[in-house]
């Protein structure tokens, strides 16, 4: 698992369609739910007559976490859901990322929102060492 300036990434030598799957298993298991999916390389077929690598972004969210955030934070909405992404590389390596809640919401000054970013991101990495 590496760790970026804004995310949580690992590469996988499995199938795309299987990381995608155990993705969505893993973020079950920590209590997450896919609020949105986008499918990017369908999204700019149709939108731009372009091909592209096949790329899905999940809106996951965990309810208890989100509902504690807006209590702290009522404008936190900006940066809920938690986006995890899967997408194949240049090589047709799978890689699977989420954003850093701690990186996210380290840019509003409320030590509520800190404590919570902590217990996400703990969550998060769990569902990355999963796939």
């Amino acid at each position: 698992m590496e760790k970026t300036g804004y995310g949580i990434r690992k590469e996988l030598t499995l199938p795309y369609e299987e990381v995608v799957a155990k993705v969505r298993k893993a973020l079950a298991e920590e209590g997450f739910g896919v609020l949105t999916e986008i499918d990017v390389k369908e999204t700019l077929r149709k939108k731009l007559d372009v091909d592209f690598r096949r790329y899905i972004i999940l809106g996951a969210c965990n309810p208890p976490f989100a509902y504690q955030s807006l209590q702290a934070e009522r404008d936190i909405g900006l940066l809920l859901p938690c986006n995890v992404i899967v997408y194949e590389d240049d090589k047709g390596q799978a890689v699977v990322a989420a954003i850093d809640p701690e990186a996210a919401m380290g840019m509003i000054d409320n030590p509520q929102l800190t404590a919570i970013a902590s217990q996400i991101r703990e969550k998060l990495e769990r569902v990355i060492e999963k796939v």
